[in-house]
């Protein structure tokens, strides 16, 4: 079957002509004015290839089908050029303002109407080739980036999982309630929410927050280092007992670097500070560094004073649990070693959603 092309002219002698050059290579389909050029080309240009159009015709000109033409979106689809037996400079740029392809001038050289026509065929089947791939291959990428979306968080939630699981094995060998980790992920959320909201100098953005609460959980993940007797123990560690037990943050840190991949690059650094430096303290007393000040990661800072609220708060194997009021007055006081004024400032301002949380989710 001949590709179709539609011949416009109301010139008689001029549609035959055109008609017999391309009669051996294309279907001709003839049109006397514009309404019987729009007539036949319909809504979707009912299979054409080409439009040969004549500008000055009775009815309807070629400049009104044009119009229309680029109303409907149709001139995306069709190419169109004009056959005139002069085109002047404003004439041509008002055509090329329309969107036409190319210029035909009467009378018809046979060779050179065969080229503009093939070249203007060749040169739109070529670029609707190359539109119809690049939407394929557009469509192909999108759906395996949603796949890839999906594989992410199929992944995310594995790797949070794994997390849980392992502050969780923690949390058994320490004989804690399953509570633990939930509890000081929550502290930790609601410390750095107000370290964000007072103190914007620390940068925290929300991603960088939800990252320091998932990595909360690895806190103590060096415990599983220590030994029962240790760990276990009901009275008060002899000193070399707690050097140590102090060995669970350096352990711990060990532990996260073996398991990378884990996670991104910036939440492996997260967990690796919290796990290694939540016991250190502002004054430099702490362990197992000595780090002072802000030489303590902040987000360790943060969960220190999670970690420490909730020991207070709760029973463990050594200890009753202190009242919420008496925990956060000792350490405001500093009984539990000295923490930033700044975290301070926070803990204070966010006392009470402290309490709840520790009522929700009591042993």
């Amino acid at each position: 079957m001949r590709d179709k092309v539609l011949i416009v002219d109301d010139e008689e002698i001029n549609r035959d002509i055109l008609a017999s050059i391309l009669n051996k290579a294309y279907e001709p389909v003839l049109a006397t004015n514009g309404l019987e050029a729009l007539a036949a080309l319909g809504k979707d240009g009912n299979g054409f290839v080409l439009v040969l159009l004549d500008l000055m015709m009775p009815e309807m000109s070629g400049y009104d089908v044009l119009e229309h033409m680029n109303a409907s979106g149709l001139i995306d689809e069709l190419p169109v050029i004009v056959i005139s037996a002069e085109v002047d400079a404003k004439t041509e740029r008002r055509c090329l303002d329309l969107k036409v392809i190319d210029f035909i001038r009467k009378p018809f050289d046979k060779l050179a109407v065969t080229r503009r026509v093939e070249n203007v065929i060749n040169l739109f089947t070529i670029q609707h080739n190359l539109e119809k791939l690049v939407d394929a291959k557009t469509e192909e990428i999108k759906k395996q980036n949603e796949k890839l979306a999906q594989q992410a968080a199929c992944l995310k939630r594995t790797n949070e999982r794994i997390i849980e699981l392992l502050g969780t094995v923690v949390e058994y060998r320490n004989l804690e309630s399953g509570q633990h980790i939930k509890r000081v992920k929550g502290f930790t959320r609601l410390l750095a929410e107000q370290l964000a909201e007072l103190y914007p100098e620390y940068g925290l953005t929300s991603r960088q927050i939800d990252i320091i609460v998932a990595a909360s959980a690895l806190h103590d993940v060096g415990k599983i280092a220590i030994s029962d007797s240790i760990l276990l123990k009901p009275g008060r560690l002899t000193k070399d007992e707690f050097e140590l037990m102090k060995t669970h943050t350096t352990e711990g840190s060990a532990i996260i670097e073996h398991i990378k991949g884990i996670g991104t690059d910036e939440y492996e650094k997260v967990s690796y500070d919290i796990a290694r430096y939540h016991h250190e303290r502002f004054d430099g007393r702490g362990y197992p560094e000595g780090l002072v000040g802000d030489e303590i990661p902040i987000a360790a800072q943060i969960v220190a004073v999670a970690d420490v609220y909730d020991a207070l708060v709760s029973k463990r194997c050594y200890k009753d649990a202190y009242g919420k009021g008496e925990a956060f007055r000792m350490i405001m006081a500093g009984e539990c070693g000295v923490f930033s004024e700044k975290i301070l400032t926070c803990f204070a301002k966010a006392k009470e959603a402290f309490e709840a949380l520790a009522d929700k989710y009591a042993e």
